[in-house]
């Protein structure tokens, strides 16, 4: 099934993030190889593709697991999870509806 990954960053997590990128865009190449990814990216803070020092407020994450507790366990070893890239993360199974 498919998963809804949302996470929401700290506000002063601009850092971090781009400490720890590198590590969860490999988990996420990981995913895509894998044929688990529908898609993924990040919420820019300001209306910009390239937001610059404004950076992101939170990212999106929809991926194939087995289980929630399947995706609730990916993401704990998620390295923005783990370098405190995030204040909150919420897993929530999604239907993929559009486009067919």
């Amino acid at each position: 099934m498919w998963y809804a990954i949302v996470g929401t960053d700290h506000p002063d997590s601009f850092e971090r993030r781009f400490a720890a990128r590198s590590a969860h865009l490999a988990r996420l190449d990981k995913l895509q190889e894998e044929g688990r990814m529908l898609l993924a990216g990040p919420f820019p803070a300001i209306d910009a593709e390239q937001p610059g020092p404004a950076g992101f407020t939170g990212s999106l994450i929809v991926a194939e697991f087995a289980s929630l507790a399947e995706a609730e366990q990916w993401v704990k070893a998620d390295p923005y999870v783990e370098a405190n890239v995030y204040a909150s993360v919420s897993v929530k199974p999604f239907r993929k509806v559009l486009p067919v």
